[in-house]
């Protein structure tokens, strides 16, 4: 297979991996404030708090891995969306010193809650404008970004900041389902058939919004033959979306979270179809921005050693803290 295409799914991955573990991360502190203070607020925090740092080497990973093996469009992405990286990197911050914060200062604990809320929610709509601000276009002149500042601030990216803080909220009630129980795995619940539709919903007019936003993209979904190969993800992401549901009426417990990460899969499956082979949308192509070739395979000896490796400890810090989450805390 080709280097080039090898290296676009290792992000690819990276990207999901980090998606979908620190998405919960994100959701719990999205949905902080409908959980009541003291026992719930701190035994959902206590959920992720052996884990939510780990999560983050998938970003290092997606960005570091961009820059390495696709420079081209690292040097066009990141001047296009500068406030947003910015504004995502300061969120983490946020989310990150308020984690630790709201233990060892429990005096001034509503302002570290207020932190991480605010610093979860930035991050994900940073996050998601920052994919809007992609999907839509980024004007490249002689092989540098040649738009304004404000380039990214459109409908359409506020649009997909939206969906995005929904799927991470959904992420964050269903993790919560499987790891809580009593009133806390039933608010969870609650909000994770809210969180649900608000997804489902902000996925398809994400996906009507693709149609017209780009010829290419309508082309791609609805012309042949290239529809037949497109029409597996949106049946499939429907089957998902309809047992989602029904899993949280049904009251189960892990269900819910592993059908969360599906949708988020056929989700990102649907924009690889939608994007491909473009790494910036309209006009560079993975071949335009890749690395020469010898970069590639050096960099995907490292990779072959470290990625495992992350995998590994990754599995283990999950199998280690198993099970339902009690009172006794992590700190």
């Amino acid at each position: 297979m080709d280097l080039t295409v090898i290296w676009a799914f290792i992000i690819a991955f990276a990207v999901f991996a980090y998606v979908v573990m620190d998405g919960f991360d994100l959701g719990i502190g999205i949905l902080f404030p409908a959980f009541q203070v003291g026992s719930e607020r701190d035994r959902a925090m206590n959920s992720i708090a052996p884990v939510w740092d780990g999560n983050e080497t998938w970003l290092v990973l997606g960005g570091g891995g961009l820059m390495a093996a696709f420079p081209l469009a690292y040097a066009v992405i990141l001047p296009a969306t500068y406030p947003l990286i910015i504004a995502m990197l300061l969120g983490l911050v946020f989310r990150g010193v308020a984690f630790e914060y709201r233990w060892r200062d429990p005096n001034h604990r509503r302002f570290w809650d207020a932190a991480f809320t605010g610093g979860s929610l930035v991050a994900a709509m940073a996050q998601g404008m920052t994919l809007g601000a992609l999907l839509q276009g980024i004007e490249v002149v002689d092989r540098a970004y040649a738009g304004s500042w404000f380039d990214w601030l459109t409908p359409y990216t506020l649009l997909t900041g939206l969906g995005t803080v929904a799927g991470y909220a959904l992420l964050g009630a269903t993790w919560l389902v499987w790891k809580l129980d009593g009133t806390g795995q039933a608010k969870a619940r609650q909000l994770g058939k809210i969180s649900a539709l608000a997804t489902i919903l902000l996925m398809g007019a994400v996906s009507l919004y693709n149609l017209v936003l780009n010829a290419e993209y309508a082309e791609r979904w609805m012309t042949a033959p290239e529809i037949y190969f497109a029409a597996p993800v949106p049946i499939l992401t429907a089957i998902v979306a309809v047992a989602l549901i029904r899993s949280l009426k049904a009251e189960r417990h892990s269900k819910p979270f592993w059908l969360s990460l599906a949708l988020f899969f056929f989700g990102m499956a649907g924009l690889g179809v939608t994007m491909w082979p473009y790494v910036v949308p309209p006009g560079v192509t993975i071949w335009d921005a890749a690395a020469p070739e010898k970069s590639q395979i050096f960099m995907l000896i490292g990779v072959a050693i470290t990625l495992p490796l992350i995998l590994a400890y990754t599995a283990w810090a999950y199998w280690v803290f198993r099970g339902k989450v009690g009172d006794e805390g992590y700190h």
